[in-house]
């Protein structure tokens, strides 16, 4: 069996339905009530069931301000909505009089762009879920999912965890690809039920306008799929006449094709939690149940809660999954671009050993191309073949970067090398001249599992049109994937990327097209630093808006908060400060990516003064400050005001990272050369004498002396040696000797780098750590 095309067939029926204007139905779910009010709070419109609730028929309801139907308080809160954005909400539980008695109902009032919409659903407790009762029934929950490191596990037990807090029959995680089809990664199930992990299902059966709302709306629940939907009355806004928008609503009735395409499964009650990532769908968790289901609100909201928790883990999962890989990606890249960088014959770099290009990005060919000389490397189509392919490229590929893993779909005389090149990476290195890197990968046929023919769910019309169809038969439908290779990675075009930045100066050292080529990527790096600089600094103000409603709310409204709430509060304002800590850090290094250096001659014993009197002028406990200096320091060319900050930064880390009753701190240099010391040094490593670097640290050749600023503190482990100098790399909780954003040696590196110079450490745990660094 053969993969089935993407034919116009599919696409004019998915576009048909996706016009379909599932928002505006007209009509909502029975289990409760909606009313749509003008900026007045008049009732314009209402669903045609108040009589079941209410013992009130809707024409008895229509103009009728909405304190007819409810107490001055409860109005007041529908009030607050009219000064919000569309689609914000409140919630409350609102008691109403009816000839069948006192009914407690839970209200939603939301925001609309005409005005408010409100819907009641009848409840059987009067009372609030306090944050307390919700803390303690999801906190578990949570620390189970932060705990599991592996994807697959994570998923599984958010799946279990769902079905443990509502009791459907069935709940699966569902994940979409890049084609919008998906399938399911993670179910839970009734042991009689057949299963449907690892089964896939076409794009048709989740349209897009479908995908579109779950981006906006994060919980759908359907708790009886053969139940009629109640319309509206009247059936158009009188203030807009037209179909009133339920975007947004609870209550919103679901399509006929959702409905039966359910009851085909032999599900009657459905809930639906969207999984967000990047602000784009990633997934979703689906419960079935096999009768009709009721969930209260209040259970619902811990579910959407526990979707949003979900959704801000998966980025760690998933980046969990993928470290190693990355890891060993970002080892071969740093080794390959500096043998290039050195070498004098960029062909030879690129394609001696061989193997380096090919596991840049994991390909089992590749074929270099600068103008009409061609080199094959690994598996690969033969030259004239792969000379054809770059003639396809020049008219058809825009981009510098271009990847798929179907290149016979796209260049159908690829059928004839589909075993060595179903899939293509091209590089393009240049525009003016032709300069191409490609990397090859084979066929790779897959048998896909199905749950059902995705092809039942296109239907003809006797007109000849066609409209998507629920599908009868979930029954596993196998189907063989070819002329597909395995899917390139992110990483690895990062990696094609970088392999661009790097050969770009030393392929056309001696092209016409260099000065252009450098002032693109200038410009590029500008515009990147310019954005970092603009995100980071707008970043500021919705987080300040953040801060100070939260201080408003502790100052102004502690009374009618319990403590589980203020305390909640307080750890906003806490985050909040955390947050403009790391933004701070982030700003400071985009300056610094587009700082211009105002090298000077300075002295260092006159700057370092500065830094020790600011150090002790902010400790309280400065008398126990032991800062040694064994001999002065030179007079160098620097940018004076950069090099405070590196003496500030290693000096502050030397005392805060120290738990000693005696500590100290030595700053001192060694002579120009590799570690070679003044007259008269002892060149041992105890206290007060030069320290020399290890051996096995690298030592820069340099003329210039090297610094160091040695401590008595806590040590680093060996194996972080590396990695403290990344940005927000830390090593201890943020309760642990006084927090911080972890950028300071982010930054610190940032400026010896800005100077041409180097930054390494050495470190004994318990003992103390040295940091040398060098300026040239």
């Amino acid at each position: 069996m053969s993969q089935p095309e993407n034919t116009t067939t599919q696409a004019t029926a998915l576009t048909n339905h996706d016009r379909k204007p599932i928002h505006i139905p007209g009509s909502i779910q029975p289990h409760g009530i909606l009313l749509a009010l003008s900026t007045q709070l008049e009732i314009v419109q209402i669903s045609n069931n108040t009589q079941v609730y209410l013992c009130k028929a809707p024409e008895d309801l229509l103009g009728q301000p909405l304190s007819y139907l409810l107490e001055p308080q409860p109005v007041e809160i529908v009030k607050q909505c009219l000064v919000k954005k569309v689609g914000s909400a409140n919630a409350f539980k609102v008691l109403i009089n009816t000839l069948y008695g006192e009914i407690y109902f839970d209200a939603i009032a939301h925001r609309t762009e005409e005005a408010v919409i409100l819907e009641l659903e009848p409840t059987d407790s009067e009372f609030e879920v306090s944050f307390l009762n919700f803390h303690s029934f999801a906190s578990e929950a949570i620390a189970k999912m932060q705990r599991t490191s592996n994807l697959g596990e994570f998923l599984h037990l958010v799946a279990q965890e769902v079905q443990k807090i509502i009791g459907f029959d069935r709940v699966m995680v569902y994940q979409f690809d890049e084609s919008e089809a998906g399938s399911v990664v993670a179910e839970v199930k009734r042991e009689d039920l057949s299963p449907y992990l690892g089964l896939h299902y076409p794009a048709t059966d989740i349209p897009a306008q479908a995908r579109e709302l779950y981006t906006r709306c994060f919980l759908r629940f359907l708790p009886d799929l053969t139940a009629e939907p109640v319309k509206l009355v009247p059936t158009e806004n009188p203030t807009t006449h037209q179909h009133l928008d339920l975007s947004y609503c609870l209550l919103r009735s679901f399509d006929w094709c959702c409905a039966e395409y359910h009851q085909n499964m032999g599900v009657k009650a459905l809930l639906v939690i969207s999984l967000i990532q990047e602000q784009k769908l990633w997934g979703l968790i689906s419960c079935h149940h096999q009768t009709p289901k009721y969930i209260s609100y209040e259970v619902r909201k811990m579910c959407e809660f526990l979707g949003q928790i979900v959704s801000s883990e998966l980025a760690h999962k998933i980046s969990s999954s993928e470290w190693d890989y990355k890891v060993k990606l970002k080892s071969l890249q740093s080794e390959f671009l500096e043998s290039i960088s050195q070498a004098d014959n960029f062909i030879d770099a690129l394609i001696k050993p061989e193997i380096r290009l090919l596991d840049f990005v994991s390909a089992s060919g590749a074929a270099v191309c600068l103008d009409n000389e061609i080199n094959l490397v690994g598996t690969t189509p033969n030259i004239d073949e792969v000379r054809a392919l770059i003639e396809w490229a020049d008219t058809q590929v825009t981009d510098n970067l271009f990847s798929t893993d179907s290149l016979p779909k796209l260049y159908p005389e690829a059928l004839i090398f589909k075993d060595t090149a179903s899939g293509l990476l091209l590089l393009r290195i240049s525009k003016v001249r032709r300069y191409y890197i490609l990397w090859f990968r084979p066929e790779v046929i897959q048998t896909v599992h199905w749950a059902g023919n995705p092809q039942e769910s296109i239907k003809a019309e006797e007109d000849g049109s066609y409209t998507l169809s629920p599908r009868k038969s979930f029954e596993q439908w196998q189907e063989t994937v070819r002329l597909t290779s395995l899917p390139w990675k992110g990483c690895e075009l990062e990696s094609a990327i970088a392999l661009s930045n790097a050969i770009v100066g030393i392929v056309l050292s001696k092209a016409d097209e260099l000065a252009k080529i450098n002032l693109e990527l200038e410009r590029s790096n500008q515009e990147l630093a310019s954005f970092a600089y603009a995100a980071s600094h707008d970043l500021k103000e919705p987080l300040r808006g953040i801060y100070n409603f939260s201080t408003v709310l502790l100052e102004d409204y502690a009374q009618v908060l319990d403590d589980d709430g203020i305390e909640c509060l307080q750890t906003v304002v806490s985050l909040s400060v955390r947050m403009e800590t790391l933004i701070n850090a982030l700003l400071r290094l985009s300056q610094l990516g587009q700082a211009h250096l105002r090298e000077q001659a300075t002295d260092l014993n006159e700057l370092l003064n500065q830094v020790i009197d600011v150090f002790r002028a902010s400790r309280q406990d400065s008398g126990l400050v032991d800062i040694r200096i064994p001999r002065p320091l030179p007079t160098i060319q620097c940018d004076r005001v950069l090099v405070n900050e590196v003496f500030s930064n290693l000096l502050g880390n030397a005392f805060k990272y120290n738990d000693k009753a005696e500590q100290w701190v030595e700053i001192g240099y060694l002579d120009e050369g590799l570690g070679t010391r003044g007259q008269g040094d002892k060149g041992t490593r105890g206290q007060g004498e030069y320290p020399i670097p290890n051996s096995q640290f690298p030592i820069p050749n340099s003329q210039s002396p090297i610094f160091y600023i040695r401590d008595n503190g806590i040590g680093i482990p060996q194996h972080h040696l590396e990695t403290i100098f990344r940005l927000f790399k830390r090593l201890h909780s943020q309760e642990k000797y006084g927090g911080g954003a972890g950028a300071g040696l982010a930054i610190v590196k940032k400026i010896v780098e800005l100077h041409n110079g180097q930054i390494w450490v050495e470190s004994t745990l318990g003992v103390g750590s040295i940091f040398y660094f060098t300026l040239e």
